[in-house]
């Protein structure tokens, strides 16, 4: 993987604790991160007592914790799912791009390939001579 596609389980976590789902949507997970969610509103509507929810989106007094637990256990255990997710995006190998053996150049001083477009060797800069047809 490039630096610039690199997934970053750290920041899939941070996102993730940001806003239930959102690290999901970092690694690309669109289906996981919809059902993450939709898990969290439904365990806020089934299992969180609507006084704890209505002075937590009006801004009203803290209500306490074990009214929000559930909602909280839900959201990270999705920071954990989507850190592991990040790590396991990470150890896959990378797919090898497909060269076609009939248009791979080595490189006569060194011995590893180049790119056929190139007069010279990115590795070692000795000049290729060889006559190719363009």
């Amino acid at each position: 993987m490039s630096g610039l596609t690199k997934v970053r389980p750290w920041l899939a976590a941070i996102l993730g604790l940001a806003v239930t789902g959102l690290g999901h949507l970092y690694l690309r997970r669109w289906r996981r991160a919809a059902l993450w969610v939709a898990l969290a509103f439904a365990i806020t509507v089934f299992f969180v007592p609507t006084g704890s929810v209505e002075s937590l989106t009006t801004g009203g007094e803290i209500p306490p914790l074990v009214d929000v637990l559930p909602v909280l256990a839900v959201s990270l255990v999705s920071v954990l799912d989507a850190f592991v997710l990040g790590m396991k995006q990470v150890a896959e190998p990378s797919e090898p791009a497909v060269v076609d053996e009939s248009e791979a150049v080595s490189c006569p001083q060194c011995g590893r390939d180049v790119d056929p477009d190139l007069d010279f060797c990115h590795w070692c800069t000795t000049r290729l001579d060889e006559q190719r047809d363009d």
